[in-house]
């Protein structure tokens, strides 16, 4: 048998109060959350919380339904590599959010698994579960009240969940890498759990993982937020202008805070890009300096600007359109369509 869950997490302003949830129904479930986080941390604890509740089962497979292809990807293509470079990127650079992914490494020695990638906020039942209750979780840090946490996945739902869970065969499109460890070797059991205020429990064995700068508040510069002396205009044109430079490009950090958490674009070939598909692209492969000529700036409503603009680059020119929408206080990148020009 195979366990199907849906992994989910958010952030309220990214950063901000964050929460995490995983969902196989109604009855076996589990959210949590911290005061100050991000989307991708909660991503992260999401799947490493699966894995550690389901460890007393390590002989079942467990499906992941994730909309998160940084999580995807970092678990199932890059993380082997990372560890034969002493948890650093190609460039170099330590790898964000190294300590939910070594966590997650050692959680997952002796399962059997498999992620699949599902469109977020697209009515897929088990990723809409979860990511509302990660949500529930990050409003609850936000206004102070308590989280609710769920029944988790213990003896009591093992009959019911597993009656829900899909038959073996299925084919999911991320399989289990292939360095992972074999499923003969035991799973690791989960460290014993402090409690913390509101009943919420810390699942780390640093205390204070959360209340060191995350990849976020470590950013060298302010993202330029609404008001101000620069008008609208001028912020977004100053952000557009960053999002081309190489240093900003290969910092996930950077582009994190800069593409809205609905982006999407259009590539010259055809090809959408979500999010995550973006910023890995762009980290691993920044290219060179850009340089832009402003075509026009057209107000669509009071939080949504238009930028077109000429490119230039040693592979020539292009047209560009993009759109930014304000997310509260700060001007992101929602779409953006590029095509060479003739």
């Amino acid at each position: 048998m195979t366990i199907t869950a849906a992994a989910d997490g958010s952030a309220l302003g990214n950063p901000g109060p964050a929460g995490w949830a995983w969902y196989v129904n109604d009855d076996c479930w589990r959210a949590g959350g911290w005061p100050h986080g991000t989307n991708n941390q909660g991503e992260l604890m999401a799947v490493l919380d699966l894995f550690r509740s389901t460890a007393h089962l390590p002989g079942e497979k467990l499906h992941i339904l994730c909309d998160s292809q940084y999580v995807i990807n970092s678990v199932t293509k890059w993380m082997p590599g990372w560890k034969r470079k002493g948890w650093r990127k190609s460039d170099g650079k330590p790898v964000m959010n190294v300590d939910l992914l070594k966590d997650i490494d050692r959680a997952l020695t002796g399962r059997m698994y498999t992620f699949e990638w599902v469109r977020g906020h697209a009515g897929h039942d088990l990723n809409e579960a979860a990511d509302d209750r990660a949500r529930a979780a990050a409003t609850a840090y936000q206004q102070g009240v308590a989280v609710r946490q769920g029944p988790g996945f213990g003896p009591a739902q093992e009959g019911a969940t597993l009656q829900g869970t899909t038959q073996e065969g299925a084919a999911p499109a991320y399989a289990t890498p292939a360095d992972a460890a074999p499923p003969a070797q035991a799973a690791p059991a989960a460290r014993p759990a402090a409690p913390l205020r509101g009943g919420q429990q810390e699942l780390f064995s640093t205390p204070d993982l959360f209340s060191t700068p995350d990849l976020f508040s470590e950013l060298d510069e302010p993202v330029p937020a609404a008001g101000g002396d620069m008008s609208p205009e001028a912020i977004v044109e100053s952000l557009e202008r960053e999002l081309l430079r190489p240093e900003t490009r290969a910092d996930l950090g950077r582009t994190g805070v800069l593409l809205h958490p609905d982006f999407t674009e259009i590539g010259s070939s055809g090809r959408i890009w979500t999010r995550d598909d973006s910023m890995m692209a762009l980290e691993e492969n920044p290219d060179r300096p850009t340089d832009l000529e402003v075509l026009g700036a057209e107000r669509l409503g009071e939080g949504a600007i238009l930028l077109t603009y000429r490119s230039y680059s040693r592979s020539g020119t292009a047209l560009h359109s993009s759109l930014w929408v304000l997310d509260g206080t700060q001007w992101r990148l929602r779409f953006h369509q590029g095509t060479p020009e003739a």
